[in-house]
C-alpha cells in the first residue's frame, strides 16, 4: 500500500477530551499509522496531541487568539458549556470558516507546491458545517476528501424521553444550504464519507463519489481482552452505560428488564451520572427492583470497561444517538447490544451480533425489549454465540485501524491509484 502525503483538517481533535473531539483524533492517529499526515488543529489541542506522542509527520497549530477567547467566553457564559445546545453550530459556523482561512494562508504555498497528495476534512463532523477549503483550493490540482460527516438525526415522535422543545429546530436545518460554501463544499470534494446512513441518504446527488464509514470506532486492544463466560444457571448480567439523560432512555431499559430483576434471574447495573439518576432512581424502587439495579455513578473510562466486560448484555434504547460508541465497546468486549433501530447504533448492530427493537411505542419498545431479555435468559448458547461473533465483527471490521483502511480505500481511488470501494450502508 503506497503511502499518502495527507493534510489533515481537525480543528477539533484531541485525545484527551470525548465525543466528536476523540473521534477525530482516533481517526486522525489511526490514519498516521499508514500514511505520512500533517495535522492541522486548533491551537488550544496543541498540548494534549503532542502529550499524546502519535506518529504524525508534523502538526500545525492555529491560532487566532481574539477569535479563540470570544467562542470561549461565549460558550462559558452563553450556552453553560452545553455543547449540545442546537443554538451552538449555527454560532460556531464564521468560526469555523475563519479557522479554515487561516490554514489556508499558513499552508497554501505547501499545497500549490504538491507537497500533498490529498487534503482530509475530519472535522467538524456535522453536515451544516461545510468547508471553505473546496472554493480557496478551486485553482489546485489536490482533491478534496471531506468527511466522515454526521448530523441531522431527527428527533422521534411520541416518545416522552425525545426533546419536543428542540425538535422543531430539525425543520430548520435545511437553511444551511443557503448559507456560504455550503454547496461548493459537497460539489467541489472529490469524495464525500458520510458517517451514518441518515447522512449517507442526504446526498443522493452525489452517489458517484458518496461512501459510507461509520463515525465511530474502537480500540483494537478493547478487542483483545477475554469476555465473560456465564454458566446456564447464573444471574443475567445486564448494563446501561451513558449519560443519565432523557433521549438515553435508561427508563425504558429499567422497564424492561423489571421483571427478571423481581424474579432474581437478571442483575442491572446502571453506569453513568446525570441530571435523570434521582427519577431513575425513584423507578427502581416504584418497580420494587430496587435490590437488583447498581448505580455506579461516573466512571474512568477503564473502569467503565471493566463493568462492560463483566455483563451479558449492554441494554441502550437510546431515542437518538448520532454515532454510539459504547455500542462498539460492547461489542469489543463481548456485551451482547439491545438497540433502538435508529441512528448510529442501528447502522452498526447486525442480527448475527445483536438486536435491534423498532421505535413505535414506548409501551412496545419496552415489550420488544423484554422478549429478547426472555430468550437470552432460557438459551445461553445463543447469548454465547452472539458474543463471539460480535467480538469477531468487532476485531474485524470496528477497530480505528479498519476504519482507517476503509478511508485509505477512498482516498486511494480519488487518486486514481485503486479500484473504487464498495463502502455502503447496511441500510439505504
Amino acid at each position: 500500500m503506497k503511502r499518502l502525503r495527507i493534510l489533515a483538517l481537525a480543528p477539533d481533535a484531541n485525545p484527551e477530551s470525548i465525543s466528536t473531539s476523540l473521534v477525530c483524533y482516533r481517526h486522525a492517529e489511526a490514519l498516521a499509522q499508514l500514511h505520512c499526515v500533517t495535522l492541522v488543529i486548533r491551537s488550544g489541542n496543541e498540548r494534549a496531541v503532542s502529550r499524546a506522542q502519535a506518529p504524525f509527520q508534523a502538526v500545525e497549530a492555529i491560532s487566532h487568539p481574539w477569535l479563540d477567547r470570544i467562542v470561549a467566553w461565549s460558550l462559558r457564559r452563553l450556552f453553560k458549556n452545553n455543547r449540545h445546545n442546537r443554538a451552538v453550530t449555527p454560532f460556531l459556523y464564521p468560526f469555523a470558516i475563519a479557522f479554515e482561512w487561516r490554514a489556508w494562508r499558513r499552508l497554501r504555498n505547501r499545497i500549490k507546491a504538491g507537497h500533498f497528495d490529498v487534503v482530509l476534512r475530519l472535522s467538524p463532523i456535522n453536515t451544516v458545517m461545510p468547508s471553505a477549503f473546496s472554493f480557496l483550493m478551486r485553482n489546485s490540482s489536490i482533491p478534496l476528501v471531506v468527511g466522515p460527516i454526521n448530523g441531522g438525526l431527527p428527533w422521534p415522535v411520541g416518545f416522552s424521553q425525545a426533546d419536543s422543545q428542540r425538535a422543531w429546530i430539525d425543520k430548520l436545518r435545511n437553511l444551511y444550504r443557503f448559507l456560504p460554501f455550503a454547496r461548493s463544499a459537497y460539489r467541489r470534494g472529490a469524495a464525500i464519507i458520510a458517517g451514518s446512513s441518515k447522512t449517507y441518504a442526504e446526498f443522493p446527488a452525489y452517489r458517484e463519489k458518496l461512501f459510507f464509514v461509520p463515525e465511530n470506532g474502537v480500540s483494537s486492544s478493547l478487542c483483545a481482552g477475554s469476555s465473560r463466560t456465564p454458566q446456564p444457571d447464573d444471574r443475567l448480567q445486564l448494563i446501561f452505560l451513558g449519560a443519565l439523560v432523557p433521549y438515553k432512555a435508561c427508563d425504558l431499559a429499567l422497564r424492561a428488564a423489571a421483571p427478571f430483576l423481581q424474579n432474581g434471574l437478571a442483575h442491572f447495573t446502571v453506569a453513568g451520572d446525570g441530571p435523570e439518576r434521582n427519577r431513575l432512581e425513584e423507578l427502581t424502587r416504584s418497580l420494587g427492583i430496587g435490590e437488583g439495579v447498581s448505580f455506579c455513578g461516573m466512571l474512568s473510562h477503564a473502569d467503565a470497561m471493566h463493568r462492560l466486560q463483566a455483563a451479558d448484555v449492554l441494554v441502550f434504547p437510546s431515542v437518538r444517538e448520532f454515532g454510539g460508541g459504547v455500542v462498539f465497546e460492547a461489542l469489543a468486549v463481548g456485551a451482547v447490544p439491545i438497540v433502538a433501530d435508529f441512528g448510529g447504533p442501528g447502522d452498526i448492530v447486525r442480527p448475527d451480533v445483536g438486536y435491534k427493537v423498532r421505535l413505535t411505542t414506548e409501551n412496545d419498545v419496552v415489550a420488544q425489549i423484554q422478549k429478547v431479555l426472555q430468550e437470552l435468559v432460557h438459551d445461553r448458547n445463543v447469548l454465547n454465540r452472539l458474543r463471539r461473533q460480535g467480538m469477531s465483527y468487532a476485531r474485524q471490521q470496528l477497530t480505528w485501524e479498519a476504519k482507517a483502511q476503509n478511508t485509505t480505500r477512498v482516498l486511494h481511488w480519488v487518486l486514481g491509484q485503486g479500484p473504487k470501494p464498495e463502502l455502503l450502508p447496511s441500510r439505504q
